[in-house]
């Protein structure tokens, strides 16, 4: 088979982009960015290559969860402007040819909402039915569950001895009972009302915790706390079937919304069951498209960032490898580096030796050149950085400060525990985005919500815009090279296959369609890397080079054609990435 068997769909040749809009740009000198700053930068992700932009939450919110914890899922904060600065955000990415998606949180919502609050003055009432309600066992909660966000999932309701209600995440973040048909009518009724505004699609947050094992049973704790980690609770969950499956709850919310837009979904999607990765994004599948997490997964660790390890070249290769053969012949997933929940990926998955802004351009090339809808996070185009703060109060995420605490409890001292904190830290992605070296990075006029990062005056767009050789021109090569239309089905729809696996500290791969090929080939080494292509490869042209002094996919071509004689043999630099066609 020379290319992959998938039905086509409007989504598959789009470049997705990550907007975290609190640190996207400000428009009126608040410190927080906003819908008008959004506007305003249009053009710029045009320019990119940018076909979708999906906007972190903008609904009303306490900002406890900074935004995913909403209390009015019809309204958008006043600290990101209005209605209508949403309606003309529609209008003019419409007009650049361009797709709006928002993020649906409906696992929980806020404490503040107006369901939770009537819920508060009576548990037991049609409001409390909303959410879940227990009674204690033991005098104790009603099982020893860990929430994401640490400490027990239960929380006691204020004025009642022995109640408590469920929260996987913030104890401000009450879960939303999905058994409930008036709750699962309810989020119908609020997405459709979106999608009727001219939203294009959502990006789906924590929606396998919508899934619970209602008997609520406690398990054997993994910690000194006593409790049980969240991951094992949500996998003995979706096991259960005492109630509707998960995968019976997605196809219906599917079925009364999505399906009847056309709608690009794209889901947050763990503790999957093996075997149904074609229910979740094959045909008629319940999303467009899942996010590929298997590489940030290898830093994870079930007892949290202090026993987690550095990502070697040998894992992230064999893991990419693994992971696009698995799902190419099955659907789209969603490929990243980094994102709001994760911290820079250039501090996570480039070996030291690597130049940075090589590095950042290696990694670029080899996620949007692999199967699957690549998806940029702001900031990533020019290759902004972890923030290396010194006091943990200066952190601004909940579950980092739940982390440090999780680290000094363990023994670790307090140098070490903030180490971690800026290593893996959520907040290293939420640093306002650097526009200039102007003051606190052309992002605001005013007090930044968030610090920006020290290093704005060397890594900023203005100074890369007009560079040939910055990350962000390489960006806009890399990705009009995806979209060019003699490429386009190779880079869309051509079959991942590994390439020159025997070479160490070498990954390459193919892209192969019927009407021709591509090679990715990089060097992950300390050393110059010579490889011998085969008969076959000595054919192909270098497309893209992250070392060329010209990144113009026509001066690359040119300067391939006046070859005389068929390369037999490329070396490589360190940190070195080539595309051939």
């Amino acid at each position: 088979m020379s290319q992959t068997n998938i039905e086509k769909h409007w989504w598959h040749n789009k470049i997705a982009y990550e907007i975290y809009p609190k640190s996207f740009k400000d428009s009126n000198g608040d410190g927080i960015g906003d819908l008008p700053g959004i506007i305003s930068k249009l053009d710029y992700l045009k320019e990119l290559g940018i076909d979708i932009l999906w906007i972190c939450p903008i609904y009303e919110s306490p900002l406890v969860d900074q935004g995913y914890d909403i209390a009015d899922y019809y309204k958008i904060m006043d600290c990101f402007g209005s209605m209508e600065d949403f309606m003309t955000l529609l209008s003019e990415a419409k007009k650049r040819d361009m797709y709006i998606i928002m993020d649906l949180v409906v696992n929980h919502c806020s404490d503040k909402h107006t369901w939770f609050t009537k819920a508060l003055e009576d548990p037991t009432g049609e409001y409390g039915k909303r959410f879940y309600f227990e009674r204690g066992r033991d005098g104790r909660e009603p099982s020893n569950y860990r929430s994401y966000f640490g400490g027990n999932m239960w929380e006691r309701v204020p004025g009642h001895d022995d109640l408590y209600y469920y929260h996987s995440f913030a104890k401000e973040q009450p879960d939303l009972n999905w058994n409930n048909p008036v709750v699962v009518q309810a989020v119908y009724d609020m997405v459709n009302w979106w999608l009727e505004k001219g939203v294009a699609g959502f990006r789906i947050d924590a929606i396998i915790n919508i899934k619970k094992d209602t008997s609520f049973p406690s398990y054997e704790p993994d910690g000194p706390d006593g409790l049980c980690e969240t991951e094992k609770i949500v996998s003995n969950a979706l096991a259960c079937r005492d109630n509707e499956s998960i995968g019976t709850m997605l196809a219906k919310l599917r079925a009364n919304t999505f399906a009847k837009y056309d709608a690009f979904t794209v889901g947050e999607v763990f503790n999957m069951e093996d075997g149904v990765l074609e229910e979740f994004i094959g045909k008629n599948g319940h999303f467009s498209s899942i996010f590929d997490f298997s590489l940030h997964l290898l830093t994870n660790c079930e007892h949290g960032w202090f026993a987690s390890h550095r990502i070697t070249f040998e894992e992230l290769k064999q893991t990419i490898i693994q992971s696009q053969l698995q799902t190419q012949d099955v659907g789209f997933m969603a490929n990243i580096i980094e994102n709001h929940d994760e911290p820079r990926g250039l501090n996570i998955f480039l070996p030291e030796w690597i130049d940075r802004e090589a590095g950042c351009k290696l990694l670029g090339t080899i996620m949007v050149m692999q199967h699957g809808i690549p998806f940029l996070y702001q900031g990533q185009e020019i290759g902004m950085t972890n923030i290396k703060l010194d006091d943990i109060n200066a952190y601004n995420d909940i579950n980092t400060i739940d982390q440090y605490h999780q680290a000094i409890e363990r023994g670790f001292s307090k140098e070490d525990a903030l180490a971690l904190c800026n290593l893996y830290s959520r907040d290293n992605a939420r640093t306002p985005m650097q526009w200039s070296d102007e003051t606190e990075g052309g992002f605001t006029t005013g007090t930044p919500w968030f610090p920006v990062n020290p290093n704005y005056r060397q890594i900023n767009v203005a100074k890369q815009m007009d560079d040939p050789t910055s990350i962000l021109s390489f960006y806009r090569a890399l990705l009009a090279l995806r979209k060019n239309k003699i490429y386009e089905n190779v880079f869309v729809y051509g079959r991942f296959e590994p390439a020159y696996e025997e070479i160490k500290d070498v990954f390459a791969f193919y892209r192969r369609a019927e009407e021709g090929y591509a090679l990715i080939v990089s060097n992950w080494g300390k050393e110059n890397i010579t490889i011998e292509l085969s008969d076959e490869d000595t054919r192909l042209w270098c497309m893209l080079d992250n070392m060329a002094e010209d990144y113009k996919l026509g001066t690359a071509l040119r300067a391939s054609m006046a070859q005389k004689e068929a390369q037999k043999s490329i070396t490589l630099k360190p940190g070195q990435v080539r595309v051939y066609g």
